[in-house]
């Protein structure tokens, strides 16, 4: 088994970066060393498969290390908490004992430990909606986990894309009704709204007056927007205007921006995994890629 890129755990002061690969140690036939090359050779492969095996056992020692160091319940357990690594979401809340985290950093899919069955279990086994875990972080008590990750599907048994979308809000005003509603970050809930009136564009009913709309309906009318607030922006740098002035025209180019990828069907999601994904590239890089 082998990560093809460093996987972080976070937590107490400490970062363990690690780059799991197995091999276990090859043991050859007695016949086979047979005149000084096969010797040689048999050398070779006994004092490379020696050490990766010697990694493999310091990997292995800091993973145990690093699970020594959380504070497990009484019941040898702590809360693992799967969070979207791109959307910010919380994806769901779970268990972990020490098999469970440890599985979790050596296979990099979400798994927890079933209080009900007593057994580990990973997300997504019978659903093939696996969370694949990028980063796990401790918390300061080092009694709760986060597994940072990427859904595969939703992670819901109900087909939601989080276990978390009853307001409570809704439920003091109305508990006979469950809601069903996502617990949005604000950019989110931005895009939410966006999609909302971009869905009223196309019904019979006129709504009321929206500017959204307007731009919506208006690719020209919309596009001057973007152009027009980008400048204002740059502006502020140029100009030497205050911080909240350059907020304001962000939030200003970020709005209409997301109109255009509302109106394009792209989701603010995907220009997160975008920006994600070049994190370990050099910009300049990156750029000249895209040209070819």
């Amino acid at each position: 088994m082998s990560f093809s890129r460093p996987f972080r755990v976070s937590g107490y002061n400490q970062i363990l970066i690690m780059s799991i690969s197995y091999s276990p140690l090859k043991v050859l036939p007695k016949n086979y060393i047979s005149g000084a090359s096969n010797f040689k050779r048999y050398h070779n492969v006994v004092v490379a498969c020696t050490k990766k095996s010697h990694e493999d056992i310091s990997l292995q020692s800091k993973v145990d290390f690093l699970l020594d160091r959380v504070k497990w319940d009484d019941k040898g357990l702590a809360v693992a908490i799967a969070q979207n690594v791109d959307t910010g979401a919380v994806l769901m809340q779970g268990f972990a004992n020490r098999e469970a985290l440890s599985t979790t950093i050596s296979s990099r899919k979400a798994t927890f430990y079933s209080r009900s069955r007593s057994s580990l279990w990973t997300k997504g086994e019978t659903s093939n909606n696996f969370i694949n875990v990028f980063d796990v972080f401790l918390d300061c008590d080092r009694d709760s986990i986060i597994y940072l990750g990427k859904p595969d599907g939703p992670t819901c048994h109900t087909g939601s894309e989080t276990c978390y979308y009853t307001p409570v809000d809704e439920l003091l005003k109305n508990p006979e009704v469950e809601k069903n509603e996502l617990a949005l970050t604000t950019l989110y809930a931005l895009e939410s709204t966006i999609n909302q009136r971009k869905a009223e564009t196309s019904s019979s009913s006129n709504g009321k007056p929206s500017w959204t709309k307007r731009l919506l309906l208006d690719d020209k009318l919309l596009c001057s927007k973007i152009r027009e607030e980008a400048d204002e922006l740059c502006r502020t740098l140029e100009q030497n205007e205050d911080e909240g002035r350059t907020a304001s025209e962000m939030a200003d180019v970020l709005y209409h921006a997301m109109v255009l990828l509302s109106l394009r069907g792209v989701k603010i999601e995907e220009v997160m995994q975008v920006l994600r994904q070049r994190f370990s590239k050099s910009g300049i890089e990156e750029k000249n890629s895209r040209k070819s």
